[in-house]
């Protein structure tokens, strides 16, 4: 999940076009493990709790450094308890099981919050686990050549030794030198999530100084259908078509940061990016609510009366996504359905400033929307492109194809325009 990293290596020229696409499943690939650490957990879980009821049931009286259990018959429930390696066991079969619900697709949806709190319980998984390890519940002989397995205690008699062993088939064993003695494992677990946790560490903190800068928001525009347009200027902001950025407003929540793809991408004329946001939870809410007045008060008169002060704002990235290999083929196809416009809305964008200067020579590009008026929200820049190429000679090089879902509110819609003119 280093997406600066991913970036990078997804823009250099020694990634070929199909490690490409392997970088593109960085989110598949941690969902995967996510799952695999959730079912090796209840495999290493499962495996203790048997050694639990072993330790318990079988004590060795004969080697009690070994024993986990402090007398035959303890409950395994007291154990569990009462040492390092049980509790914090049980914080961390928790906090996974938090996390992983949580991360389910209905929970993300209907409650991303839920989602993005739980889902920083890592650092607190990391930590208990570093702690885990302490307990030395497992251990291992120190003295093998002093006291081999299966030799006879000084104790113990050789002619006894000697008659237990031929009872069981086995030849003369040896005297021990000395009685065994046991130390536990040491702790292995910080080498192998030093180098992520590192990692991860480092692109954090880089992440966290590229976007200490605030933007600054130059227009707010309200779009039918819910959704805003927001225009913003960054110092040293350089993006690609079809990457993304993180926004963070600390007026809304300072830890919620939500994803948006870029509909408009700084160029050498003018420095402007933007995004496009439907309004369908709490964070968008709230932030629509700070960028733009209530549905009172007009939009047109509010900047004659006041200067509309807008809220600090942060924004990390850029991110690469798949939708910038639009432009590495000679002919593309681009599907769409709804909101999810917003990666070839700046595609678009960009043809318009200079398409000859890319490979593509055709784009077929497919918009589904529920709604006619969802169409406004790129109406212009669609036309404009569109009697561009016309001009240029090349009405073939986009291929523009509308789809509405829902066809019973446009036929409604019809009839009231027919009932209005009769």
């Amino acid at each position: 999940m280093c997406r600066s990293l991913l970036t990078y290596l997804r823009g250099t020229h020694v990634v070929n076009r199909k490690a490409r696409r392997l970088l593109d499943k960085g989110k598949t690939f941690h969902v995967a493990c996510g799952v695999a650490i959730c079912v090796f957990s209840v495999v290493h879980v499962s495996a203790h709790l048997a050694n639990l009821v072993n330790f318990s049931v079988r004590y060795s009286e004969e080697f009690p450094a070994l024993n986990v259990a402090r007398y035959r018959g303890e409950d395994p429930r007291i154990i569990i308890l009462t040492t390092v390696p049980g509790v914090t066991g049980v914080l961390l079969v928790l906090v996974l099981f938090l996390m992983f619900t949580a991360s389910s697709y209905c929970i993300r949806v209907c409650n991303y919050e839920i989602f993005w709190y739980t889902h920083n319980l890592f650092i607190v998984f990391y930590l208990i686990l570093l702690v885990h390890v302490i307990g030395g519940a497992l251990k291992f002989q120190t003295n093998v050549e002093a006291h081999p397995p299966g030799c006879f205690r000084a104790n113990q008699t050789s002619s006894e030794h000697q008659g237990e062993g031929l009872e069981r088939g086995e030849g003369l064993e040896k005297s021990c030198g000395e009685e065994a003695h046991f130390q536990p494992h040491q702790p292995q677990t910080w080498l192998w999530i030093s180098g992520p946790l590192c990692l991860y560490c480092a692109e954090r903190l880089y992440r966290y100084i590229r976007s200490s800068d605030p933007v600054t928001i130059v227009t707010v525009l309200r779009h039918p259908c819910d959704v805003i347009e927001v225009r913003m200027l960054k110092r040293e902001f350089n993006a690609r078509p079809g990457q993304y950025v993180v926004l963070n407003c600390p007026t809304v929540s300072s830890f919620e940061n939500h994803p948006f793809t870029l509909t408009a991408c700084p160029t050498e004329k003018s420095g402007v990016f933007g995004v496009h946001l439907r309004v369908v939870g709490d964070w968008t809410e709230r932030f629509t609510e700070l960028l733009l007045p209530g549905p009172g008060v007009a939009s047109e008169i509010l900047p004659m009366v006041q200067q509309r002060t807008y809220p600090k704002l942060y924004v990390d990235g850029p991110f690469g996504s798949p939708s910038e290999d639009v432009f590495n083929y000679e002919v593309s196809l681009c599907v769409a359905g709804g909101i999810g416009v917003t990666p070839f809305a700046c595609v678009l964008h960009t043809l318009l400033d200079s398409w000859r200067t890319f490979r593509l020579r055709r784009l077929y590009f497919v918009w589904v929307c529920r709604e006619l008026q969802s169409f406004y929200w790129f109406a212009e820049l669609l036309c404009t492109l569109h009697h561009k190429l016309w001009q240029e000679n090349r009405p073939d090089y986009l291929n523009l194809h509308l789809f509405i879902s829902q066809t019973d509110r446009l036929q409604v819609s019809q009839m009231q325009s027919h009932i209005t003119r009769a």
